[in-house]
């Protein structure tokens, strides 16, 4: 039954993270053509943004080792952005290659965790990403940049508003397009969320440049997005099946479930463009390949109808 709410936007994007953020967490290293066949099912449910997959070394996430080979086999897609994650220029090179016209960098607002998962301060990290959000916007390629651990870190604890508003800041005026706020260990509350927006807000970050990614770590990843939504975002990142988690930090569960963003955007009148049993039945396609249930509870529910 759908039932509108006030003040909420009439459409959301939804930034599809399966196939990346989603599937580098796997133990196994999934298929090529299982990936391939995953982002496929997800385009022809309406998705319009897809993260494919990482040009990282394959030392570090063996399990996206596959993206040159990857990468060609999604050409035939059309009316779906396909963004790929880049750490560095060897990575943006890789990935220009191949065409690829979206791209993501990923930054940390902790030190702690730049130096786990960048081996950099979070100063070094951004000026390793200097060239790469230049080279890229000087050939006309869409710039994401990720920041995670904007609530909690599981070294150093909560994260104040002010340090992540800084490095925050510090990624848009790289020249980066868009900017996703990671709740990467999902310990967010919806209060924290929206006083962290308006904070961006007063030192000149709008909205409409704000994503935002939350992790369901304590079942809060549903309200912390309708917090977002009542502030006027109309980007969020969520993970088919709910899929997901952070490889350097282990605390981080799996990524917000786009069918159960979806069940409540539809029950709050919010257009997505998905179309949710086919979603669906894509997530129950993918846990058999993966050998388990999907931890979503809207696939659950709609898959034993």
């Amino acid at each position: 039954m759908t039932v509108p709410a006030q003040d909420l936007p009439a459409r959301v994007r939804i930034h599809e993270v399966g196939a990346r953020d989603g599937l580098q967490n796997e133990k196994a290293v999934v298929p090529t053509e299982v990936k391939a066949e995953f982002i496929h099912r997800l385009a022809a449910s309406g998705l319009t943004t897809i993260e494919a997959t990482s040009f990282v070394h394959p030392k570090w996430v063996p399990q996206l080792a596959d993206a040159e080979d990857l990468f060609p086999r999604l050409a035939d897609i059309d009316g779906a952005a396909l963004p790929v994650l880049v750490p560095n220029e060897r990575g943006l090179d890789r990935a220009l290659a191949l065409g690829a016209r979206r791209i993501a960098v990923f930054g940390s607002a902790t030190e702690t965790f730049a130096a786990r998962n960048l081996n950099r301060t979070v100063d070094e990290s951004l000026a390793m990403f200097e060239p790469v959000v230049a080279r890229a916007k000087a050939d006309k390629v869409h710039v994401r940049g990720y920041l995670s651990m904007c609530f909690g870190d599981p070294w150093e604890g909560p994260v104040p508003v002010h340090q992540v508003v800084r490095v925050a800041k510090a990624l848009m005026d790289l020249g980066c397009d868009e900017l996703s706020l990671g709740d990467t260990i999902g310990v967010a509350t919806p209060g924290h969320v929206q006083t962290l927006l308006s904070e961006l807000n007063e030192e000149g970050v709008p909205t409409d440049t704000i994503g935002v990614h939350f992790h369901d770590t304590y079942g809060q990843a549903l309200s912390n997005t309708l917090a977002a939504l009542q502030h006027g975002v109309t980007t969020v990142d969520a993970s088919a099946g709910g899929l997901g988690g952070c490889p350097y930090a282990k605390s981080a569960t799996g990524n917000l479930a786009t069918e159960d963003l979806v069940w409540m955007l539809q029950g709050l009148g919010i257009e997505t463009g998905v179309d949710l049993d086919a979603l669906t039945a894509t997530s129950v396609w993918l846990a058999e390949q993966l050998g388990r249930p999907s931890p979503s509870r809207t696939v659950r529910a709609l898959s034993v109808r």
